[in-house]
């Protein structure tokens, strides 16, 4: 059922219920007025068949008062609201009041007839060789009342039809704006967030157009957010594909020929260390060269791609990341707490919270100068993973950076948010002095789900 029909058929309810409360009003305010009338026309004609019966009696000239009382009534004729009968000594009737002709075509039903009626008690008066009877009969009443209630109802049912036709056709004009807003919506939800309501008279409808227009413009914005997201997360899961493939080959080529290097330079030195000691020590200094540029290159295989994070798994690639961190700069004190199962999270989500921990110890180490770092991450009851990372280091004033220069905070909290997480970042400028830092805190549900989320990593 439409909008349209359901408020007609309100105003329709309305409109009856205070029809009938109308007519209720009107059919006891008749009733009390037909009653009214019959009780005062019977008490004015009972005075004026008592004074003639008294004028009667202080007149024996006029005749018996039977008599002067059935040429008085012939006189008389009808009187409204009574019937007036007069009988002899011996019960026969000699008079009746001669019935009413006003509205006499009018016949209004038995119901009508017996709710009206106020059954008013007959009058007797006895006279000498005689009876006189008064009878209320409020017909011409009712009669009257019948055709004013009948011109009511059909004026009352003309007004109801006319009035519904009106709010009917009011309602359709009223409401049409709420088709454009039903195509929109429809519209919407099969994908197409193009579509703008226009403007609109009434001012209610004016704000639901703003405010759908507005909402259309923000889930563009949305789409296409999520889009750049995709695409980003696509690029940088071609990043991470290369520098997979860069770590393999360094390990697997220039590793092999560094290590070749290293054996002969240690040939060399086991085979001229007695004849040629010179000889001997341009080796080993080969040799200390190839072990440098061995160390150099797992650093930078570590950097590219730990490798322990595709063989034993995300906790225990932070414990080493840590650790070579920890011996990296003595100074400084680090902790680590993993608590819950964090090794069946998955590649993507692995190597994302692998890049934003390390992100994270970069900055708190060359832009905060911390001394003491600490890194939590948690599977809560709910699904979620949750990471903190907390330093003693100098803040900042979060609303005075420039995200585009600080790329390490815009890439964490681009990777979070491309898993559906909650980033945020509690510092303060003068934090240093309250031994607070700074500390970021990630919230991913629903973790297991494999999605990629990847931006550039540089240093805020």
């Amino acid at each position: 059922m439409s909008l349209r029909l359901r408020l007609n058929l309100l105003i329709t309810a309305l409109l009856l219920l205070f029809m009938l409360a109308v007519g209720y009003v009107n059919f006891n305010g008749t009733k009390s007025s037909i009653q009214e009338g019959v009780e005062a026309a019977t008490r004015v004609t009972v005075q004026l068949l008592d004074t003639v019966i008294v004028s009667s009696s202080q007149n024996p000239e006029w005749g018996y008062t039977h008599d002067v009382m059935h040429r008085f009534l012939g006189q008389l004729g009808h009187v409204r609201g009574n019937e007036i009968f007069l009988y002899d000594i011996r019960g026969t009737l000699m008079f009746q009041s001669p019935p009413s002709k006003y509205r006499a075509n009018e016949n209004p039903p038995k119901w009508f007839v017996d709710a009206l009626d106020p059954h008013e008690k007959s009058v007797t008066r006895f006279l000498h060789f005689g009876r006189l009877e008064v009878v209320p009969n409020p017909a011409g009443g009712i009669r009257e009342a019948w055709n004013k209630l009948r011109s009511l109802f059909w004026i009352g049912l003309g007004f109801f039809v006319l009035l519904n036709a009106v709010v009917y056709w009011m309602l359709g004009h009223w409401l049409q704006p709420l088709r454009p807003m039903l195509q929109a919506i429809n519209k919407m939800e099969q994908g197409d967030l193009s579509t703008r309501l226009p403007s609109f008279d009434l001012p209610e409808f004016e704000k639901i157009g703003h405010s759908l227009n507005r909402m259309a413009e923000s889930m563009a914005a949305e789409r296409q957010l999520e889009e750049n997201r995709q695409l980003t997360a696509l690029i940088q899961s071609h990043i991470e594909d290369e520098r997979r493939s860069l770590a393999r080959e360094l390990h697997d080529e220039l590793g092999q020929y560094v290590t070749a290097i290293k054996t002969f330079a240690v040939a060399i030195v086991n085979k001229t260390k007695d004849n040629a000691p010179i000889i001997s020590g341009h080796a080993q200094t080969i040799v200390a060269a190839a072990n440098h540029i061995y160390d150099g290159m797992h650093n930078i295989i570590r950097q590219l791609r730990p490798g322990s994070l595709d063989n034993l798994g995300l906790s225990e690639t932070l414990r080493d990341a840590v650790s070579v961190v920890q011996q990296q700069n003595p100074t400084i004190t680090m902790s680590l707490q993993l608590i819950g199962k964090l090794d069946n999270l998955g590649e993507n989500l692995n190597i994302n919270i692998y890049r934003i921990v390390q992100e994270a110890i970069n900055n708190a180490i060359k832009h905060a100068e911390a001394s003491h770092i600490d890194i939590k991450l948690e599977t809560a009851n709910k699904g979620a993973l949750q990471l903190t990372i907390r330093d003693d280091g100098k803040g900042m004033n979060i609303y005075d950076v420039d995200q585009t220069n600080h790329f390490g905070l815009l890439g964490m909290r681009e990777r979070v948010q491309g898993f559906h997480g909650s980033f945020n970042v509690d510092s303060d400028l003068h934090a240093q002095h309250k031994n607070r830092g700074t500390t970021i805190y990630i919230s991913i549900p629903q973790f297991n789900i494999p999605q990629a989320i990847n931006v550039k990593d540089e240093a805020r």
